[in-house]
Formats: structure tokens, sequence, C-alpha cells
């Protein structure tokens, strides 16, 4: 039995990274004030946002005669200033910047925004002057892409670093299964798993070392030697009552602490950045899957929207204008094999989820349907954050994994409840 963990953007801040949808936004702004220093002109202009001097001076006076603020004042709130002086400055923005720029702050947004635009010019006949809009929209989603690929690999080459981990987290990355964790429609799967775990000691490579030995190294377990004695001896207490009363008579606390490891791990990767990379173990039975891309090869970013299950989706094929699906993520894993490499890993075994920083918003619907759907699913964990009043947002992370799922029934059984879950 297997585990795939999940790794969104909250794996990110939980390390301290500054890789919220807000920083990105405040970068920008930042970057847009500091670009006024050399500007001849009286506009400085962008494909998302135009800035106008309406007085006599070019950008470049302004930033020489109010360089000591604005290197003291953040971007966002030399922008406010100047659209609150509507005498002397403009500011103007295209439709999809104005909405992502203003609205819920969250990564999520961005591309669902992306994809509401899209709506007006799917089949629309009475507004003919929209025809050109997708090509314009793909345009803006594309230089945004472009502006966080270059943010991002500034945080990830000034704060990503081996000190940034936490042995905490490996600790739940890389922690035995948990029977109570397990669906109840996934019963059979799991008493083969224990099955197969009872018959490892009898497999005994050349080399004197043992399917145990293996194992315990490649989970690093610090006092291997003890650990296969406890193992062999809860193997020979319990082989004889499992073969006359099943998997089902051994009581749950029983298991020895590593008996229960999954056999492999990947690690899903929905970030651009290496922080998942950190903790990834050199050996085989570990892989990493940047299903998203990463910043070190910049033209495997995906960056778009994946909801295949929506009813638009459908009036977008039949649009027949390739402009519409440009940017729809389950046309773009396809310039890839990090997509096939998952399927792959999801058909060899069953496997638990782990959820780690990941939203499960609906601009990944698609890809979070097929892993959650898939027969060999076992079980679904996500790993939510709280806040230092309390609160905490666990039903939060449910409510989204239900849009992920068309069978309810299959959801209520597979996600783990509250009272088993962890934070991160």
């Amino acid at each position: 039995m297997n585990r795939i963990i999940l790794i969104g953007n909250g794996f990110d801040l939980a390390h301290g990274l500054k890789t919220s949808y807000a920083d990105f936004i405040d970068w920008y702004w930042d970057k847009r004030i500091f670009d006024l220093h050399d500007n001849y002109s009286k506009v400085s202009k962008d494909i998302l946002c135009t800035i106008t001097s309406l007085s006599d001076n070019t950008w470049q006076y302004f930033y020489w005669l109010n360089q000591s603020v604005l290197h003291s004042t953040p971007g966002k709130e030399v922008i406010k200033q100047l659209l609150a002086d509507k005498a002397n400055y403009q500011i103007t923005k295209s439709d999809f910047f104005s909405m992502i720029s203003s609205s819920d702050p969250q990564w999520s947004n961005i591309e669902n925004t992306y994809y509401r635009l899209l709506f007006p010019f799917i089949g629309n006949s009475f507004f003919p002057y929209y025809d050109n809009k997708p090509k314009e929209l793909n345009e803006e989603l594309a230089y945004v892409r472009t502006l966080l690929i270059k943010y991002l690999k500034t945080v990830q080459e000034n704060c990503i670093s081996d000190e940034i981990v936490y042995l905490d987290i490996i600790e739940k990355l890389y922690a035995p299964f948990k029977p109570r964790d397990i669906s109840i429609g996934a019963k059979l799967e799991w008493k083969r798993f224990v099955d197969e775990r009872f018959k490892f000691d009898s497999n005994i490579r050349w080399d004197d070392v043992s399917d145990w030995d293996e194992l315990l190294e490649a989970f690093d377990v610090k006092d291997r030697k003890q650990s296969k004695q406890e193992i062999k001896q809860f193997i020979k207490s319990y082989q004889e009552q499992v073969g006359y009363m099943g998997i089902e008579s051994i009581v749950k606390h029983e298991f020895p602490e590593h008996f229960l490891l999954p056999n492999r791990i990947m690690l899903l990767n929905f970030n651009y950045t290496n922080t998942a990379d950190l903790y990834l173990r050199k050996n085989e039975r570990f892989v990493i899957n940047h299903i998203h891309g990463n910043l070190n090869e910049p033209d495997s970013v995906i960056f778009g929207y994946g909801d295949e299950l929506d009813e638009n989706y459908k009036k977008m094929l039949e649009k027949n204008d390739n402009e519409y699906l440009r940017n729809i993520k389950s046309v773009k894993y396809l310039e890839s094999s990090n997509y096939r490499n998952l399927l792959e890993f999801m058909e060899s075994s069953p496997y638990q989820i782990f959820i780690m920083g990941h939203s499960c918003g609906n601009s990944d619907r698609t890809l979070l349907n097929t892993l959650f759907e898939h027969k060999n699913c076992v079980s679904i964990k996500p790993f939510y954050h709280k806040w230092d009043d309390g609160t905490d947002n666990y039903m939060e992370l449910v409510q989204n994994i239900s849009r992920n799922f068309t069978d309810m029934k299959l959801m209520r059984d597979r996600v783990v409840n509250k009272t088993f879950c962890e934070t991160i």
C-alpha cells in the first residue's frame, strides 16, 4: 500500500515563505513603482495596468522628487495615494487584473477569475465584439505567469534551504499507516496489505537482507535492530490467530510502530518551488512529482484552470477555438510525462492520500477527482491549519474536497474525520 501526498501553497507558507497571492501582488506593485525611476514619459504601461501622470512631470521626475518616501513606502500604498489624487494621476486596469488585484487574496482566485471571464465568450452571438477576447485574456494570463516565475525564483534562491526543514513534518510524511484512517470500503485492500507484511520475514535476499531490513533502512528507522525484533515477535505471536480469526482480530494499537510503513511514497507537488524536494529521501521507494512544473524549467510551469466537470467546459469544446483551451490544465498535462507518471503510481497499488497545504479548490478539480474517486484510493487525510485564536480550516478543506467528488457516499467513507486528523 502506497501514499500520495498533495503539497500546495500552504506547505510553503507553513515554512514562513512569502509565496501567498497577496505577497505576489505586493511585489508586483513594488516593481511597478521602482520601474518609474527610468521612465522619461508620463505613461507607465504593461499589459495589465497603465499608470498615467496628468501633470507636466515625467515619472522619472516624480521618482527623483519623492525617492526618499518611495524607498520606505510599499508600492501598494503609493498606488493608493496616486488613486486618491485623481487630478494628477490616473490608473487603468484590465478587467482581468482589476478582479485579481482587488478580490479574495488566494492563488486559486487568479485561475478561477480567468475561467469565469471566458464564460461570456462561449457561444455568445449577442456580443460579437468579444470574439478576440479569449486571446487577450490568454496574453494577460501568460504575462502573470511570467511575473510569477520571476517572483518565485527570488523566493527560492533567497529563502529555501535545508535550514527551513521541520522535523515534525518529516515524521508526518513518513509515518506508518493508522488502521483507523482506512475507509470501510477498503477493508479488503487493508487485509491484503497486512497479509503481505506477515510474509515479509520469509523473503531473504542473497546478501542476507530481508524485506524488513530494506524497508526499515529506507525509512531511516533509528534503532532498526530493535524495531525488527519487535516486528518478528509480533508476527510470531499473532500468526496463528490471524490464520484462524483474520486480520480484524488484531486490536489496532497492537501493531508495532513500523509494521505499517508504506511501500512507496509520492510527493505530488502542486507548487513551483522546490521546498518539497527538501523532504525527499534518496531511495527508490520515494519519488517527487512536480505536477505543475518547476522554476528550474520555466517552460514546464502550468498555470491555468482544470475543471472538466464544469458544465461550461463542454461549451468550450464545442466552440472549436483553441484559444479557449490554451490554459486548461488537462491539456497542458500532455506536455510532460508527470501526469502519466502519477497515473502509473495510482494504478500500481492501493494508496492513501495526505493533503498538506492544498486548498483542493476547483482549479484542480479534474485531477483531484481522478485521485479521490479512483478504485485504489483507500483514505484521504487532510492536514489542517489551526490559528492562534483556536479556529481552524478543517471544515473549509472538507467542503472543498467534497466538490471534487461526484459520489458523496464515497466521499464520506474515504475522508478521515477531524478527530483523527492533524495540523500542519
